[in-house]
């Protein structure tokens, strides 16, 4: 893929006000992550391992019941097959994840893990 120009990868809705672009290699995927003021990610689990950092704003992730409120430059790793979400604190938040292996529903355009919000 090389160089990532944001403006050009396909957005996936992931509920509303949580939007997501997800540019990826044949074993990694990174996902830029927006969650609008008051928007939630709902509680799901997928066999992925992801990580991830704050970019802009207050995000309170939930990891396995326990729940921490992180800012811009706070970092998380999520295992694989453990329940979180996610939801904006504050105003909307920016995070950037990174997916191994790559989340093939995201690689279609599609979401197979997160339901309604």
């Amino acid at each position: 893929m090389g160089f990532i120009d944001w403006t050009k990868v396909p957005v996936i809705h992931l509920g509303p006000g949580v939007r997501i672009r997800t540019p990826h290699g044949e074993r990694v995927m990174i996902s830029l992550v927006e969650i609008d003021a008051g928007a939630v990610v709902a509680p799901h689990r997928h066999p992925h391992e992801q990580a991830g950092m704050v970019l802009e704003g207050r995000m309170e992730l939930v990891i396995s019941g326990e729940s921490r409120i992180l800012k811009k430059g706070e970092a998380y790793i999520i295992p694989g097959g453990t329940e979180h979400s996610a939801r904006a604190v504050g105003g909307p938040c920016r995070t950037l994840d990174i997916f191994s292996p790559i989340r093939e529903d995201y690689a279609r355009g599609m979401n197979d893990y997160v339901g309604p919000t």
